[in-house]
């Protein structure tokens, strides 16, 4: 089975801090993982290294086989199109009806970026292949709707919509759930499990819900004080040792960003 994300001894410093301390571990392609560990354990600083955001201080990551240390900036932006992000605070644009910030997810795709998604120039294809990302997350009825007309579920729902018409090979969800109340965080759990195994997606998925993990991750990835702790298939996890995650925990991350991880 091929790999969709490999991080190989991964370290990432700020000055003297050390954040990341060697962080290893390989995500077939199409498994489902949960990223699990207490604020300021190097998630966030992980999440964003997986994209090329983070400079790395040694070690190598690949993304389907592609090294983002090596790749030109060509190739970066084309590694990151198959990435597809949902994140905690949706990010969907106000102005944009839920129909237009789907159009977003072929922006990389366009050399005319924005007015393509503004549906200015998008194909008669796309728009279509738009519509039917919502109808797939139960939204098309709420297509000219703008995110303000929405709630969080829904709002999280448009960007899952998002992710999809982006055609992505890997997704990276950052605590998809953290802004909704129980019942909504999943609903969309389900929502994003569904597709992500319809679709044959690989995911790594930040969450702070050790429940929530143990049912919908493949495998769960356990990260304390800057280092993998936990790295096993759910069946063999022992709930006893997942609390040891955020017991005695020194931070590693002083970044304002890691806060909220």
């Amino acid at each position: 089975m091929s790999s969709a994300i490999t991080c190989e001894d991964v370290r990432v410093s700020y000055g003297d801090l050390q954040v990341l301390r060697g962080v290893s571990f390989d995500i077939p392609a199409g498994q489902g993982v949960v990223l699990l560990g207490a604020n300021g354990c190097g998630k966030s600083t992980l999440m964003r290294s997986l994209n090329g955001l983070e400079k790395l201080q040694s070690g190598r990551i690949r993304i389907h086989g592609d090294s983002l240390a090596d790749a030109s900036r060509v190739d970066l932006r084309r590694i990151r199109r198959c990435m597809g992000y949902v994140f905690q605070q949706f990010n969907l644009v106000p102005q944009l009806s839920a129909f237009q910030n789907v159009l977003l997810g072929a922006m990389g795709r366009h050399r005319l970026g924005l007015l393509s998604c503004l549906g200015l120039t998008a194909s008669t294809e796309e728009r279509a292949r738009a519509m039917a990302c919502l109808e797939r997350v139960g939204m098309a009825d709420r297509a000219q709707h703008r995110p303000s007309q929405l709630s969080g579920g829904q709002q999280q729902r448009v960007a899952i919509a998002r992710m999809l018409m982006q055609a992505p090979k890997v997704v990276i969800a950052d605590e998809p759930i953290a802004s909704l109340d129980p019942k909504a965080g999943r609903e969309v759990l389900d929502l994003l499990w569904r597709i992500v195994r319809e679709e044959g997606l690989s995911m790594l998925c930040t969450l702070h819900q050790l429940d929530l993990a143990r049912e919908y991750a493949d495998r769960i990835i356990g990260m304390k004080a800057g280092r993998v702790e936990i790295d096993a298939a759910i069946a063999d996890i022992d709930p006893l040792h997942l609390n040891t995650l955020y017991v005695g925990m020194t931070r590693v991350d002083a970044q304002p960003q890691e806060d909220a991880a």
